[in-house]
């Protein structure tokens, strides 16, 4: 079955496909742009805690959106029966948007050919469910058997389904099918009165298969273990001004959120950013690249299209240094003037598409991690987080460690906890004196929160020292 027949069986089995894009082009006709999203999507999550299903949930969900575009204004129409009345009913209702423009605007041309970064198939109709659950009892006992410490596991197999159809207000048409899973380890070890936990995920745009085999999950049991017994040994953290090294991979959470937000458009259009303005300044120290990648094979936050039908395309945001680019949509690319990035991604078709990132990392460097670690004669190294606050338009950020570690004499000494690095994006990018050569995105199971919608995304970044920045601790 091709991508068309997809389509035509799972979203327009209750109008024709050829009859919606000859409403759709006629209806969008009185308006600048817009498009008829719509989206055909499966959802599961099994999750065993205290060695019992505690969570399981299928759901499969329709329904469309459509959109006119007027300038700087848009309106939205949704709904979830996919039919001839609901589609009229919806243009109907775009009424009070519309205009005569004597010149349609000019906004990204989609090409014919889109390239495809992941496969099509189905991942919920891979595995079975019995075969699920066996998979998260054995991954429950091996981690009770492994380590007497453990007094709590939990572990989830999450997965999605979607098919994407878009036709633009010519008459075009884009499908996307988009595969997802997550598989996720977690523990709680006790030692004594002392609790404190570890975790350990992975996935991206592929099948079950592709994570769940016994040498992979055994592995990751192993590192959530790892870390949890880690966790019970670590110290209060130290405080004050000091060099800190941040670890490969989920440090590009910092990037993203302190950084990466800072140069999505709408907020540069709007001037409400601490980057608004700087295209071709420096705003980071030399020899950083930063960049946002949706094209980059299976992974979490690549798409072949973005939710308004633009092909995905890897984006340069800085240079050596030097802002190149801010990542757009349609609508915040036609008012600053430039072409759209493919940046423009929505939840599901319950919402508007917003500026949203991808995979956005930073490049590598010439040192290796060594050679920063021995760099340091008294700091932290910060191998992962957990998350922070952002304030976008100032870029200053609070983010705590999920793992790090005091460096003493060149050396990773005693583990810490509850680390915060407290700064602003601005200065950090600047403070970063040293870059290593092992620059990798994260384990995959990362999302993104703007506006209220949760898309999935990538972070990465080498590891890098930041020559000072203000760490903060508590108990």
């Amino acid at each position: 079955m091709n991508n068309y027949d997809l389509v035509d069986k799972f979203i327009f089995n209750n109008i024709d496909r050829l009859e919606a894009k000859k409403i759709v082009s006629k209806a969008l006709s009185s308006f600048e742009d817009g498009e008829l999203f719509s989206e055909y999507s499966l959802f599961e999550n099994i999750t065993l805690d205290e060695s019992k299903i505690k969570y399981s949930t299928y759901n499969v969900q329709s329904g469309f959106c459509l959109r006119a575009i007027l300038g700087d204004t848009f309106a939205n129409c949704i709904s979830d029966d996919i039919s001839r009345k609901s589609l009229n009913f919806a243009i109907s209702n775009l009424s009070p948007l519309k205009c005569n423009p004597t010149q349609r605007s000019t906004y990204t041309k989609v090409l014919n050919k889109i390239e495809k970064f992941y496969t099509t198939e189905n991942p919920l109709s891979q595995i079975s469910y019995k075969e699920k659950i066996h998979l998260l009892n054995e991954i429950d006992k091996y981690i009770r058997n492994k380590e007497s410490k453990i007094t709590q596991v939990n572990s989830s197999l999450v997965g999605s389904w979607k098919i994407v159809h878009i036709i633009q207000s010519d008459g075009s048409e884009q499908i996307d099918i988009r595969p997802q899973v997550q598989f996720r380890i977690g523990v709680v070890a006790k030692d004594k009165d002392k609790t404190e936990a570890g975790s350990c995920g992975n996935g991206g745009r592929f099948l079950y298969s592709n994570i769940i085999n016994e040498e992979n999950w055994k592995q990751m049991a192993d590192e959530a273990i790892r870390m949890a017994l880690v966790n019970l040994e670590a110290n209060i953290s130290p405080t004050g001004e000091m060099p800190v090294i941040l670890g490969c991979g989920w440090s590009g959470v910092l990037l993203h959120e302190a950084v990466g937000h800072g140069l999505e458009g709408d907020f540069n259009r709007k001037k409400t950013s601490v980057y608004s303005g700087k295209i071709g300044e420096q705003v980071t120290a030399k020899n950083i690249t930063i960049v946002d990648d949706g094209t980059i094979l299976n992974r979490r936050g690549s798409i072949n299209i973005d939710d308004e039908g633009t092909p995905t395309q890897r984006t340069i945001l800085v240079e050596d240094g030097i802002l190149k680019n801010y990542m757009t949509d349609k609508i915040n690319a036609k008012l600053l003037g430039v072409q759209s990035t493919g940046n423009g991604r929505r939840e599901s078709y319950l919402y508007a598409p917003q500026v949203r990132m991808t995979n956005t990392f930073m490049l590598g460097g010439e040192k290796t991690h060594d050679e920063l670690i021995s760099s340091v004669q008294k700091g932290i190294y910060a191998k992962s987080f957990t998350g922070g606050q952002v304030d976008i338009s100032s870029g200053k950020f609070v983010f705590t460690t999920n793992e790090a570690y005091v460096i003493q004499n060149g050396k990773i000494d005693t583990p810490i906890k509850n680390a915060t690095l407290i700064g602003s994006g601005f200065e950090v990018m600047n403070n970063i004196d040293l870059i290593a050569n092992n620059s990798c995105l994260d384990d995959g199971i990362g999302s993104c929160g703007k506006g209220g919608q949760m898309v999935p995304v990538g972070v990465g970044m080498p590891s890098v020292r930041i020559k000072n920045i203000t760490v903060g601790g508590k108990d």
